[in-house]
């Protein structure tokens, strides 16, 4: 479960709260229509899991790795939001709340990801993923499936 305003993740195993992870979300305010930028709500599943075996920081660019470190990029790029270490890309199971037409989470490639911002994790910071630290979501991706159910709520 991620929660928005909390700027936390929450894993429950079996119905019971096993660990729980800050995290950052969008600037801008939740939101599911396309080109909004906004971290969507509703209820998702972990459609892919990419970047096992990756060390922590790798940075993945169209979701493969590059070989580098997000500590070599370019000042340029290590401004932005870079994806690092893992990737969990998630599918809307609501359809026409976040699954079809202008509120597919799917095609707006929302992702749970590692950040270059490690130190920022508990502000608004993204473009409408969620933020984890790099050993945090390697942690993370070690425990989900593909298929695992997200709750993202405000």
């Amino acid at each position: 479960m991620v929660h928005i305003g909390a700027h936390t993740l929450q894993l429950y195993v079996n119905g019971h709260l096993d660990r729980a992870y800050g995290v950052s979300t969008s600037k801008r305010p939740p939101s599911n229509v396309k080109n909004s930028l906004g971290t969507p709500r509703g209820l998702h599943e972990i459609a892919e899991r990419i970047g096992a075996g990756q060390p922590a920081g790798m940075v993945f660019k169209s979701r493969k790795p590059t070989g580098q470190h997000f500590s070599e990029c370019a000042d340029v790029e290590t401004n932005t939001n870079l994806i690092t270490s893992r990737i969990l890309w998630l599918r809307g199971l609501e359809p026409g709340v976040n699954q079809g037409g202008d509120v597919d989470t799917y095609e707006r490639y929302v992702y749970i990801h590692g950040t270059n911002h490690e130190a920022r994790i508990g502000e608004p910071l993204s473009a409408g993923c969620v933020l984890l630290r790099n050993l945090d979501v390697i942690d993370l991706f070690d425990r989900v499936r593909a298929g695992d159910w997200v709750w993202i709520t405000d």
